[in-house]
């Protein structure tokens, strides 16, 4: 047997294009551990989402424990998963070779896995907006290019930042961005970490800073090729098994795209 799951509360509660004879399964409540415990060894999954029910289902359940092939149908927006692996939305990419060796943050006293990237700065910022901009008018698409740069120009202001690479201290002024990186893309599509390997035994932080808003700004477009690399003058790239950041003020961070507010510092960790 194969079953959907998907998610009643997105997409207004439309069942999502499915097959007609598709065994579906609403994913709102449902207890993943005894869910799958219920599998018979032959029965598939399919999650029927985007990288957020990625983030939700493999924080859910222990991913390295599962012994039913598990797909993602992509039916998200951001999809950045899909644009690692170079897969489109609408067809079922099997999962069970990427829920391995998965990173965890540790973040606001809580430890989450992730599976695309631990964001901080105006990428943290952007998501609080979004999730202010879709409380209040839940139809309207979210333009999180504008977003950001409206940040950029007047609402984020950059911090100091402490960046720890497998123990190794280092300061960096006007900060904007500070992700850690399991895949290349995130945002959307914007190709932060271009080197990154999501099977690499290295987790990537990418660190862009700049005094002058205005060369800030101007740079900003390169991220979505991943040109920005070549800018060494405001980009910095590290990599290493365990990397922590620390802002000088609290700011929104993001995890997969999952806002999370109030943030001072998180700790990523890729086991060894």
């Amino acid at each position: 047997m194969k079953y959907y799951l998907y998610n009643s509360l997105a997409n207004n509660g439309i069942k999502p294009d499915l097959p007609a004879d598709a065994q579906t399964v609403d994913a709102v409540g449902l207890d993943y551990p005894s869910f799958f415990g219920g599998l018979a060894p032959e029965d598939e999954v399919v999650l029927v989402g985007g990288d957020g029910t990625l983030n939700y289902f493999i924080n859910a359940l222990d991913p390295a424990a599962i012994k039913n092939n598990v797909y993602l149908l992509g039916a998200g927006t951001g999809n950045d998963f899909l644009h690692d692996i170079d897969k489109q939305p609408g067809e079922e990419v099997l999962l069970n070779p990427y829920l391995t060796n998965l990173p965890t943050v540790c973040v606001n006293g809580m430890e989450k896995r992730f599976i695309n990237n631990m964001g901080f700065g105006i990428d943290g910022y952007c998501c609080e907006v979004a999730d202010q901009i879709k409380e209040k008018e839940p139809q309207k698409k979210i333009d999180y290019t504008g977003i950001a740069i409206k940040g950029l120009l007047f609402h984020f202001k950059p911090c100091h930042a402490e960046i720890t690479v497998d123990g190794v201290k280092l300061e960096f002024d006007n900060v904007w961005i500070a992700p850690t990186m399991k895949g290349k893309f995130y945002g959307g599509g914007m190709m932060m970490a271009p080197a990154q390997d999501r099977f690499s035994d290295k987790l990537t932080v990418v660190v862009y800073h700049s005094r002058s808003k205005l060369k800030a700004l101007i740079s900003f477009p390169s991220i979505f090729k991943g040109e920005h690399v070549g800018k060494t003058d405001i980009v910095k790239i590290f990599t290493g098994n365990e990397i922590e950041v620390r802002f000088s003020r609290p700011c929104a961070a993001q995890i997969d795209g999952e806002t999370v507010l109030n943030v001072s510092e998180y700790k990523a960790v890729l086991p060894k």
